[in-house]
């Protein structure tokens, strides 16, 4: 391993985290389904690792204990941290955690809302709050200025990240003057990359993220990348998956091989029940941990075929499929919703 790495997400890991949904946030008539959601993942979670759940006010925190006393929620693996929080997106607002000279850095960058979109004073405080606690255990921190969200980059734990342009650098939302020069130097000089791969095409109608690669392309090992593609040329995201599963064709990795590519079904359109626009709802957005995967399903018979690609994938752990429709009417999903805590020593 190199004295300096990002572990890929299948590294061993110490816990995830994850956040409950504020009875005072976007959620609104949908608030139960959603924290039904978070639920189902702590409980599967919870069968493998610790999962560090964030209450961010007093009433999060007791229906948190409430569904304890239920069993619906474990109460043990299970650890809730009272904190502030703004929502419940832990994949940008957490830690992205390196590994250097065999220990751990809690890496702090800047959350501005997904380029100011939303108010983000809380989640922006979030990593420092938990890193006091003591509760993500040993490592040092590091904050950084920059506006950089992990939903946004993909590490195959071997230097190489996979991200895409619109995000980083595109319309210069989180990081004005920023071009893919500073991006690269910024993502060599804190995380470690010797090689940067960079998308230029490829979205998922409803995203407001300007293109996170979790929702479309996925190290599964280090030379194998699983996609988001779409097969049916009527739908109206076929032109833009089909153009970057052939940029994905095209990248090489650092010894000059090209990738393995894994194509993942796109389910059948949800929409928005108010105003009816779709929602970016794709397979992609899967969650790893010690001994599991989770797998959006959203009541649709591409499940089922996304699972099973999926679970080739990582034959070594279970695969569990976690209705997700409760989380994609906020635009997210289960990756989205979470964020993993390696362990000190993640490649034992």
């Amino acid at each position: 391993m190199s004295e300096r790495c990002l572990p890929p997400e299948w590294a061993r890991q110490s816990a995830t985290l994850l956040v409950w949904p504020r009875a005072d946030g976007d959620w609104g008539e949908g608030l139960t389904a959603a924290r039904d959601s978070v639920q189902a993942m702590a409980a599967a979670l919870a069968r493998f690792q610790r999962v560090l759940v964030v209450a961010p006010d007093d009433e999060a925190a007791t229906d948190i204990a409430t569904r304890q006393r239920a069993e619906t929620l474990p109460g043990t693996r299970l650890e809730t941290l009272q904190l502030p929080a703004d929502d419940i997106w832990a994949r940008d607002t957490g830690p992205i955690t390196m590994q250097e000279a065999g220990r751990r850095v809690f890496v702090d960058f800047r959350f501005d809302g997904w380029g100011g979109r939303f108010d983000a004073a809380a989640d922006d405080a979030l990593t420092l709050a938990l890193y006091e606690t003591g509760r993500l255990g040993a490592g040092d921190y590091r904050r950084s200025a920059t506006v950089l969200e992990a939903g946004s980059i993909e590490s195959n734990g071997q230097g190489a990240l996979l991200t895409t342009e619109r995000c980083l650098i595109g319309a210069g939302r989180r990081n004005p003057g920023f071009e893919r020069g500073h991006a690269e130097t910024l993502l060599a000089d804190t995380l470690g990359a010797n090689i940067v791969h960079w998308l230029t095409r490829g979205d998922l109608i409803g995203d407001d993220t300007d293109g996170h690669i979790d929702t479309l392309a996925r190290f599964v090992a280090p030379d194998t990348i699983a996609y988001q593609g779409c097969s049916d040329p009527r739908d109206a995201h076929h032109g833009e998956l089909a153009a970057m599963a052939g940029e994905l064709a095209a990248l090489r990795d650092a010894y000059g091989a090209p990738y393995k590519l894994i194509q993942l079904p796109l389910a059948a359109p949800q929409y928005d029940r108010h105003d009816g626009h779709r929602l970016p709802a794709g397979y992609a957005n899967f969650l790893i941990a010690n001994g599991c995967v989770l797998v959006p399903a959203f009541d649709d018979p591409a499940d089922a075929e996304a699972a099973a690609i999926i679970g080739r994938c990582f034959p070594d752990r279970e695969i569990i499929s976690i209705d997700s429709r409760a989380l994609i009417r906020q635009h997210g999903g289960l990756h989205c919703a979470a964020m993993q805590i390696p362990h000190d020593r993640p490649h034992d």
